[in-house]
């Protein structure tokens, strides 16, 4: 594996990551907090919005995919529900057990700071392993065991 490689889809990852986040982040907690949709409507509805801008962003500028696909729109969509439903589905229990004293607002906002988290990991490695794994590619494009022209 090529460590310059890794390091720079981590980084651009990160960078789009940071926008979407922020974007996902305000928009779970104004569905949440001001328009009162329960925990899995808002954090769904975000996660729909914050994909459509992934999806672009991270194909073109993380993992240099250039061709069109719908196996790509397919696995990456795939992707995201299962990373979402991991993350949320294991955030929400477990921030329940540990903070069964406070009120649900309380508990259901901190699982949803970590399941942002647990989400953010998850769909990293997804998307690197799974979604846009050019294995058969490399750096500058040309196929293994062939020179580039």
């Amino acid at each position: 594996m090529n460590i310059k490689k890794l390091f720079d889809e981590v980084l651009h990852f990160g960078m789009i990551g940071v926008i979407n986040t922020l974007l996902g982040f305000f928009l779970i907690m104004v569905f949440y907090n001001i328009l009162h949709l329960n925990y899995w409507v808002a954090s769904a509805t975000s996660y729909v919005i914050g994909s459509i801008f992934s999806y672009f962003a991270n194909k073109k500028l993380t993992f240099k995919v250039q061709e069109s696909s719908r196996a790509y729109v397919i696995k990456f969509a795939l992707n995201i529900v299962v990373c979402y439903f991991l993350a949320y589905g294991i955030a929400r229990p477990l921030v329940r057990s540990v903070l069964s004293e406070y009120s649900q607002t309380i508990v259901e906002n901190v699982a949803i700071v970590m399941g942002t988290g647990i989400f953010i990991v998850l769909n990293f490695i997804g998307q690197k392993f799974f979604v846009f794994n050019n294995k058969d590619k490399n750096i500058d494009g040309s196929q293994d065991g062939m020179e580039s022209k």
